[in-house]
């Protein structure tokens, strides 16, 4: 666990904490508005979560050569996740513009 030091590590955990919390917040909203298209960008954020993960699973076993194939993963997971992420802010975009204003 020397790979990164004290401060690193908390800004890591915290990074990964918080976008849990964005997710469960983003999904939360979209219960409140009723607009169930807030709930696709909570489930595009997921693939952006899975790569934290990688990245601080491989940083805790000191990057170790053997776990190499987890960033092979966290690069495969943050280019699914900036896609997902863009569908589902593209989907929100769009409905919001289809629907009448009020």
């Amino acid at each position: 666990m020397n790979a990164l030091s004290i401060p690193t590590w908390m800004v890591h955990v915290s990074s990964v904490l918080e976008w849990i919390a964005a997710i469960a917040l983003i999904w939360q909203y979209g219960d409140l508005v009723g607009n169930p298209r807030w709930r696709a960008l909570s489930w595009g954020m997921l693939p952006s979560l899975v790569s934290a993960m990688c990245a601080c699973t491989w940083h805790f076993f000191d990057n170790a050569p053997s776990l190499g194939w987890l960033v092979t993963v966290q690069a495969a997971t943050t280019l699914i996740g900036n896609g997902t992420l863009c569908l589902g802010a593209w989907w929100l975009w769009r409905s919001r513009s289809i629907t009448p204003s009020s």
